[in-house]
């Protein structure tokens, strides 16, 4: 028996941190982000999706999606994100329910967790038994979204375009508070990880 897990959050509040220290828990990971770059890829769905909708210009020379150009286009407004997530997300969701179907083949009860940072907003309740929200307070998300190169009108534009703070918070069964450093990234991890661990004992 698995226990389905949605890890979320907004860009940078640190889910990637979280989903490896889950891992080294003995949860198994997927990140959404790795499915969508094999689905990128030259003869996948999800390039072939790009192409028509938006031509040859978002490709590099080899052939691959340019990402930094697509977000340029998903990212200029509100509708253009949207246009592009109804393209991509049910690709996206169909890999999920696949990855999670063999999982439950596999001998043994586990923790299986999904890190996607919009999964909430592609119907991902309907598909998980838990929704983990890994929060950090506005001005945090910024500074480390600064830090990883962005600029701070980039990462506030990114930010607006996504599920306002409260509102992915009261989807949350369980909620990290990544403000901190490490240590207590690790002590929060570990405080879920033993409640879905309960979770998971009261369904068998």
């Amino acid at each position: 028996m698995i226990l389905r897990t949605g890890l979320t959050g907004g860009i940078a509040s640190g889910k990637s941190t979280i989903a490896r220290l889950f891992a080294a828990l003995g949860c198994v990971t997927i990140d959404a982000d790795q499915i969508v770059a094999r689905l990128y890829q030259p003869g996948e769905a999800g390039h072939e999706a790009l192409v028509r909708t938006y031509g040859s210009g978002i490709l590099l020379e080899d052939g691959t999606v340019d990402r930094r150009k697509l977000a340029e286009i998903a990212f200029a407004s509100e509708e253009a994100a949207n246009a592009l997530n109804a393209l991509i997300h049910p690709l996206v969701a169909a890999e999920q329910v696949d990855w999670m179907a063999a999982e439950e083949q596999r001998a043994g009860d586990r923790i299986v967790i999904i890190e996607a940072t919009l999964l909430i907003e592609a119907g991902g309740e309907e598909r998980f038994d838990r929704i983990v929200v890994v929060d950090v307070d506005p001005e945090t998300q910024l500074a480390r979204a600064v830090a990883r190169g962005m600029t701070r009108e980039e990462a506030a534009r990114r930010i607006a375009h996504q599920m306002p703070r409260q509102e992915r918070l009261q989807h949350a069964d369980y909620v990290i508070d990544n403000n901190g450093d490490l240590e207590g990234a690790e002590a929060e991890t570990t405080r879920v990880y033993e409640a879905l661990q309960r979770d998971l004992a009261e369904r068998r």
